[in-house]
Formats: C-alpha cells, sequence, structure tokens
C-alpha cells in the first residue's frame, strides 16, 4: 500500500452502493420499542382495554386486574429502555427481553384479556430467540454517574407519567381534586402510600399498583446502575503510552494532530504487527477515533481492523474527526466508510513568515503596539522551565479557562507541562504591573505539542482577562520568530471548521446555495466560533490543509455530530459539582483546548 497523498480529485472518496438492509436487531429494537408502547398504553388508559372476553374476567380474582395492570406498565417501561440495546445488539439488552416479553404477554391476557395483545408480545419473542446469535455485543464503559441520571429522569419521567394514571378516570373520580392534590397523590403513590385523590370501585387499587409500579420502577433501576460492576471508560496505560511515543518518534512528522494520540483520555488499538496505532474514545455509542493512524502507513490497515473489530465487538458507531487527506483515502478504502471534507487546519511555513507587506499590516500594527505597552514574550521548551514557573503556568491556565467545561478532544492533549512533555513549546506574555496579580506578570500563554522534530501544533491559548487584546496575535508572532532557534521549520495553528464555504462564499460570483450555507455558518458562529476561527487563522497567511470525518453511512452523522460535540466539550450530560467543591486536578492532569474559545474573539 502506498502512503503517498492522494490526487486532489480523490479527495473525498464516496462508495457507490445501494441502500444497507436493515439488520435482525435494527427491526427487533423498533418492534420492542412500539410492544413496550402498547404494554404502557394498556396499563394506563382505562379505554384501551376493550374486550371480547368479558366472561372470563368474572373467573379472575378481583385484586389481579390492578397488580396485572402495574404489571403491564413496568413490563412496557423497561421494554421501551431495552429498546436501544437491542438495536446495538447488546447481549443484556437481549437477555431483559426475552424475561420481559413473556411477563407483558401475561399481563396483556389477563388485565386486557386481549389475544392480540399477548400474541404481539410472543411474535417478537420468536425472532429474539431464533437471531440470538445476532445479539452478542459487549457492555459499554460506564460509571455511577448513571445511576443519578437514571434517578433523574426515571423520578422525572414517573412524576408526568403518574399525573396522566391519576388523571385518566374522569368519571371515577370522587369531588374534584385540584392539580396540587394530583401531584400529592403521585408522589405519595410512588412511595407506596395512600394519597388524598379518591375514586370508586376498583380503581383506586389500580391506580395505587401503577404508582407503586412506577416507583419500584425507579427504584430498582438506580439501585441496579450504582450496585453492578463497573466498566470505565478506557485509559491509556503506561505502556500503551510508551509504544505511542515510540512510534511518534519514528513516524510522528506525517501528522500535525499525532502528538494528541498522548490524551490520557483515550484508548488504543495496536496494529498486528505493533507498527500503527489508532486512538479513539466512546462518547454516546460512537467509537470516535481522531486524526490518522499513528506509526507506519504501511502498517495502518492492520490498525484500522483492529478498531472496526473492537466497534463490532461493541456495536458502536466508527467515526473519525480530522483526519487528513492521505488518512481518508486508507480508511475509506480499507473499511468501506465514507468521507467528507470538515474543515481545514492552518499551518504556517516559517521561512515563508514575515510581518512584512500589506496583507500583514494589521498584525504588525497591533504587534508593534502591545510591545510599546510594555509586554515582553518568552518561548522556551517545557523541559528549560522551572518547576514553579510551571505551577505557575498550569494555575493561570486553568483559571483563565473561558468555561467551566473544559474543551477539546482531537485537537488536545488535555495537559500542560507534564515531565514526559519536555519537547513542548510554550510562549508566554509577562507585563511589570505595579500590583502583581496571583501569577506575577504573566498574562498570555500559548501551548505548542511536537510535531516530529521540525514541526508544533497549537494546543492551548489563554490570557488574563484584564490584558490588553491581542495577546494571541503577539504570542503566536513571537512563536514564529523563535522558531529557527529550535530547528521549527512549520507550526500548525487552529483548525477552521467549513473554511473553504466561509471563503467561497463572500466572494463575487458565489451562487444562492453556497451564499445560503455561509450565512447560516456565520449565524451558529455566535456560539461555535467558526468565522472567528477562520478569520483569526488567517491572519498569519498559512496554506489551508483539508480535514475529514469518516462515517459509515448519512444516517449516522448527527448522531456522530453529537458525541463530538460531547467529546470536544461543547455539550457537556454530566452533572457537574459546583466549582468550589471540585478537586483540584494534580498538576500534571491539567486539562487544555485547542481552539482559542473567547480569546479569539476578544482579540
Amino acid at each position: 500500500m502506498s502512503g503517498g497523498v492522494p490526487n486532489r480529485s480523490s479527495r473525498v472518496r464516496r462508495l457507490v452502493r445501494g441502500p444497507r438492509p436493515e439488520s435482525v436487531p435494527a427491526l427487533v429494537g423498533r418492534a420492542c420499542a412500539l410492544v413496550g408502547l402498547v404494554d404502557v398504553a394498556a396499563g394506563v388508559f382505562p379505554r384501551f382495554r376493550h374486550s371480547r372476553m368479558h366472561t372470563l374476567a368474572e373467573v379472575l380474582p378481583g385484586s389481579f386486574g390492578p397488580f396485572a395492570a402495574a404489571l403491564s406498565l413496568s413490563a412496557g417501561i423497561l421494554l421501551l429502555l431495552l429498546a436501544h440495546g437491542l438495536k446495538r445488539s447488546k447481549r443484556r439488552a437481549w437477555r431483559a427481553a426475552v424475561v420481559l416479553l413473556p411477563a407483558g404477554a401475561a399481563a396483556q391476557f389477563v388485565y386486557r384479556h386481549s389475544v392480540v395483545g399477548a400474541l404481539i408480545s410472543i411474535a417478537l419473542l420468536v425472532p429474539l430467540l431464533v437471531h440470538r446469535d445476532q445479539f452478542a455485543a459487549l457492555p459499554d464503559p460506564r460509571s455511577r454517574w448513571r445511576a443519578l441520571a437514571n434517578f433523574v429522569l426515571m423520578g422525572a419521567g414517573s412524576l408526568g407519567l403518574g399525573l396522566v394514571i391519576v388523571s385518566v378516570h374522569p368519571n371515577r373520580l370522587i369531588g374534584d381534586p385540584s392539580l396540587a392534590d394530583r401531584l400529592t397523590h403521585v408522589l405519595y403513590g410512588l412511595f407506596g402510600f395512600e394519597g388524598p385523590v379518591d375514586y370508586a370501585g376498583n380503581t383506586s387499587w389500580t391506580v395505587a399498583f401503577s404508582l407503586g409500579a412506577l416507583g419500584w420502577l425507579t427504584a430498582v433501576t438506580t439501585i441496579y446502575l450504582a450496585l453492578r460492576p463497573e466498566h470505565p471508560a478506557a485509559r491509556l496505560t503506561e505502556e500503551d503510552e510508551s509504544r505511542l511515543r515510540a512510534l511518534l518518534d519514528r513516524h510522528g512528522r506525517r501528522d500535525s494532530l499525532g502528538h494528541f494520540a498522548l490524551r490520557r483520555d483515550k484508548a488504543v488499538v495496536f496494529s498486528p504487527s505493533g507498527k500503527a496505532a489508532v486512538t479513539y474514545r466512546v462518547v454516546s455509542g460512537v467509537m470516535l477515533a481522531s486524526g490518522d493512524p499513528i506509526g507506519d502507513v504501511e502498517a495502518w490497515p492492520g490498525a484500522i481492523e483492529r478498531f472496526m473489530d473492537e466497534a463490532r465487538a461493541h456495536s458502536w458507531t466508527p467515526a473519525v474527526m480530522g483526519c487528513s487527506e492521505t488518512g481518508g483515502e486508507v480508511w475509506t478504502r480499507e473499511t468501506g466508510l465514507d468521507a467528507l471534507e470538515l474543515g481545514d487546519e492552518a499551518v504556517v511555513d516559517v521561512a515563508d513568515f514575515s510581518l512584512a507587506g500589506r496583507a500583514m499590516r494589521n498584525v504588525r500594527q497591533m504587534v508593534k503596539r502591545i510591545e510599546r505597552a510594555g509586554y515582553e514574550t518568552r518561548v522556551r521548551r517545557v523541559r528549560d522551565l522551572g518547576e514553579a514557573e510551571l505551577d505557575r503556568i498550569r494555575r493561570a491556565a486553568e483559571d483563565w479557562r473561558g468555561t467551566d467545561t473544559e474543551r477539546g478532544f482531537s485537537m488536545a492533549l488535555g495537559r500542560v507541562g507534564d515531565p514526559a512533555d519536555g519537547d513542548c513549546l510554550i510562549a508566554t506574555a509577562h507585563k511589570a504591573d505595579e500590583i502583581p496579580g496571583p501569577y506575577g506578570d504573566l498574562k498570555a500563554i500559548l501551548h505548542f505539542v511536537p510535531w516530529g522534530p521540525d514541526g508544533v501544533s497549537l494546543d492551548l491559548m489563554r490570557r488574563d482577562r484584564a490584558a490588553d487584546p491581542g495577546m494571541n496575535e503577539l504570542l503566536i508572532v513571537a512563536a514564529l520568530q523563535a522558531a529557527p532557534r529550535f530547528a521549527i521549520t512549520r507550526v500548525s495553528l487552529n483548525f477552521a471548521m467549513f473554511r473553504s464555504a466561509l471563503a467561497r462564499g463572500e466572494k463575487i460570483g458565489a451562487g444562492p446555495v453556497l451564499r445560503a450555507w455561509r450565512g447560516l455558518l456565520v449565524f451558529l458562529s455566535r456560539w461555535f466560533q467558526i468565522e472567528s476561527l477562520y478569520k483569526f487563522n488567517a491572519k498569519f497567511q498559512p496554506r489551508w490543509e483539508p480535514r475529514f470525518v469518516v462515517y459509515r453511512a448519512s444516517g449516522d452523522l448527527p448522531r456522530i455530530g453529537f458525541a463530538a460535540m460531547q467529546a470536544e466539550g461543547f455539550v457537556d450530560l454530566a452533572l457537574p459539582l459546583p466549582r468550589f467543591l471540585r478537586r483540584r486536578t494534580k498538576p500534571a492532569r491539567v486539562c487544555a483546548h485547542r481552539p482559542a474559545e473567547r480569546d479569539v474573539q476578544a482579540a
């Protein structure tokens, strides 16, 4: 296999193939959700219980009807919860469904006396048993935080559904209870107590059993998630990190994002020969790799095959964010996946960089103005800094972060000043104030990671909010001017999403579709720094290197995009502790992010 760069005409490889037939697990998962809805409806709505078998009801024990209603409701909710796991071929979801479907069928027959409802559940049970070999996916990484999330979501859902249960018997209500009374009745019922709402006949038992079932479900699922064995998200072990560093020493020059594979919240799979590796993180069922595989291009197919095997074993959705043109070609050729251009990386060749000329006028004037204001810059390797100064830089980087949520994944290392990262480059801005701040005269920080022996890649940009605007421009220029001293010939700056669309859309002759797409990107830039990052990078007259997202099917793109936003820190589904309660991160693990965040806008 050749490792050369493909032709521009083959930038995005599209495999021509027909629509993929829907798999058995996907069909079973959808059917399971439908049966769950039927069971819930049968347990909640009285009008849903019409039957031609009323004569059988006379021989059933009087209290068995309410009990069956609660059973039908419980089975339905659990089947709804299991539907997603069945779609993903999860073995544990299959086992639970095989137990619940007969229970739901029994409840349908006993409570509604519905032969059709029971047969629907049994009809779903048959393909589950026949195709049991297709439900073999291993569990996802998980933590006990899911127990808290389950309690909150199930509790809210139980309150809402409980209000429906209390209110769907208007002809049996005694009196006219208020909304507050109904809420009180639901809360009491979830804990197994009688509330202030009364009904005529056996309806009180039906409502009580149903509310009790909801409370039982919330408690049992939360306890199960809290006490089950933990499968924590994979972490990069010391051995894995050593092997990756060895690969980067030999092949790190090829990809500017290679060093970011050393993030310690990523897992790794190696090729059989050990000469290549793919690092990844699992987010919401998406196995998300970033950048190109590490190592010898000839060995990439073996690492990619291992990656795809791992995705199949767990039924994860495979995806790659930010791979290069060569990487996209290899991924699509070896796996049959598709690739789509995501944006461009700004790369500055040090030999070609100069502040002279009209194109650099704005940057030149800003840098001169800041220097006249008394700021000075220092560019050094991490190994050349003292521990006291490194500690001050780490604390400043943490406190100057623009958001509570740490951002960065595909183009962020996640730490500053680790002893193992001595080759990293730090550019700092300083200004002596009359009243020194908590970090002395430190005003701004740029952190670069190695890109082979002769390049660096921008990782982190932080500045004191009280400092003058233009700190980022000042430090980038300082780093570029100091680069020859460190034998650095190229510097990778920020990644600009949809850069080509923004550039082409503002040119004369752009069509209405392209202008509309650019307008949407400009609108989204209010939240995601799309246009501002592009314009910030363009100031330094870089060359643009395209980056791609690799995906399995178009229908996976929304899910992949959402997972990528979670990984990058733009969406946080966790429930964070208040800042004053958080444990301070150890110095070697202080996180970073590559995008300039608010610093770019402030500059």
